[in-house]
């Protein structure tokens, strides 16, 4: 039996490296999976590369925007009969600078991404999952939601939110057998990274990259399959006990 028989999942930012390829293992392991991204044509081409056209659907809908999310939420009840697990993965990394060169506009807009667009996914995905006695809601914070790290102090203030926001979740539905837990990712392969690593250093990110995997005590970055693993883990009733925590996955940097 695989391990997400018969649940049904919502995955935000799916269109990400980490959204796909939590995509490709939910689907793999039996569950019936809502891709919600803010490009319709990006969500297109996801589905053409996950299969499984029987146990897959799409909504668009901007992590910002309630009105979309509610939709996307019942859409998926519509489609699926249900919500058992929603992995709260929208984000944005934002500009790196200096605390005193960003703008209101770019302080909010992560803040409205990856603090604001997760609990309104949260808030939708409530009542469904109330509906079927409970089930997994994992949100994407980062190791820098436990730590600071200068130049990123929007990113940073926003992934703290939500380490607060899933202790707090964690607790105010744990009667409702509605387990909530976030995963805290350090530097990992893919296209955040290299946006992160970009405006680091301009002239050669390449160079960043060799810097920053220098500083984590297993020498490497982390892969999308490697979060995707962890979210299966804290979908599935694997982790029927876990709820409240933050789970980090960073080689080791946050021992450090």
């Amino acid at each position: 039996m695989a391990r997400l028989d018969g649940k049904v999942a919502i995955i935000t930012g799916a269109t990400g490296g980490i959204g796909e390829a939590t995509a490709q293992l939910f689907l793999s392991e039996g569950a019936k999976v809502m891709l919600v991204g803010r490009s319709a044509e990006k969500l297109s081409a996801l589905l053409e590369r996950v299969g499984h056209e029987d146990s897959v659907a799409h909504h668009v809908a901007d992590a910002t925007d309630e009105a979309a999310t509610r939709d996307a939420v019942a859409a998926t009840v519509e489609a699926f009969g249900g919500v058992d697990i929603l992995f709260a993965n929208a984000g944005i990394e934002g500009a790196m600078k200096p605390l005193h060169h960003l703008t209101v506009e770019e302080f909010d807009q992560v803040l409205q991404t990856n603090v604001v667009g997760v609990w309104l996914s949260v808030k939708h995905c409530v009542g469904p999952l109330r509906e079927r006695g409970g089930g997994s809601i994992v949100a994407t914070t980062s190791r820098v939601g436990l730590v600071g790290l200068s130049g990123a102090s929007a990113y940073v203030a926003s992934k703290h939110a939500v380490c607060g926001f899933v202790k707090t979740a964690a607790l105010e539905l744990a009667e409702s057998g509605i387990r909530v837990n976030a995963i805290a990712p350090g530097p990992i392969d893919n296209r955040m990274m290299r946006s992160l690593e970009e405006q680091r250093s301009p002239d050669d990110p390449d160079a960043m990259h060799e810097v920053i995997a220098g500083l984590i005590p297993m020498k490497r970055y982390g892969t999308n399959a490697e979060v995707a693993a962890l979210a299966l883990f804290l979908g599935s009733d694997e982790s029927s006990f876990s709820t409240g925590a933050i789970f980090t996955l960073d080689g080791g940097s946050n021992a450090a």
